[in-house]
């Protein structure tokens, strides 16, 4: 499978620039997300690196025969009406693994969201684990592992600094991204 997903991302003239010898946990901060494509093209990306990443998505596509495909491709559903502590749900799951990468979209939408959820952050700190920071950059058909950033408690310090890695990445809409 990652030579399939080499060559497809070979085909299409996209790669794989930055920093790849990530730690085998992590959350994955995936900016922009405009598209629909970004996480068929997130999946062949870190296939062709030899990983698996977990994604969280609305329970609302777990419907057959879509709940078998986003199983088999590390999705987590999400009930978004439950107030249940999604950030301490996924540190026990950190907990229980050896190897878990879960990526996640800060903008939590494809439309314009000038205000990050900040939940990928918190996960990462209640999991003690890193923070990935990847870029889809859609204008240099480059999928840019920028960073692995470890958070330090001060939310809103590590979040501007966070975003300070997405300056001048294009997603697939540009006008649907905005630090």
């Amino acid at each position: 499978m990652r030579k399939f997903c080499k060559f497809i991302l070979n085909f299409i003239g996209w790669k794989i620039v930055g920093d790849t010898n990530l730690p085998s946990k992590n959350v994955i901060c995936v900016a922009p997300h405009t598209s629909n494509w970004d996480l068929p093209l997130g999946l062949i990306v870190y296939k062709a690196m030899g990983r698996k990443a977990s994604f969280l998505i609305k329970k609302e596509w777990f419907f057959f025969p879509m709940n078998l495909i986003f199983n088999a491709l590390g999705g987590i559903p999400v009930d978004r009406s439950k107030k249940t502590s999604l950030t301490e749900q996924m540190a026990e799951l950190y907990a229980k693994k050896e190897d878990f990468q879960l990526a996640i979209t800060p903008e939590a939408t494809r439309k314009l969201n000038t205000e990050w959820k900040k939940g990928f952050y918190f996960i990462a700190l209640a999991a003690k684990v890193p923070i990935v920071v990847a870029a889809i950059d859609y204008g240099k058909k480059e999928a840019n592992f920028k960073k692995v950033f470890q958070p330090t408690g001060d939310v809103d310090k590590d979040i501007e600094e966070i975003k300070s890695y997405y300056i001048g990445i294009k997603g697939r809409h540009p006008e649907h991204f905005s630090l």
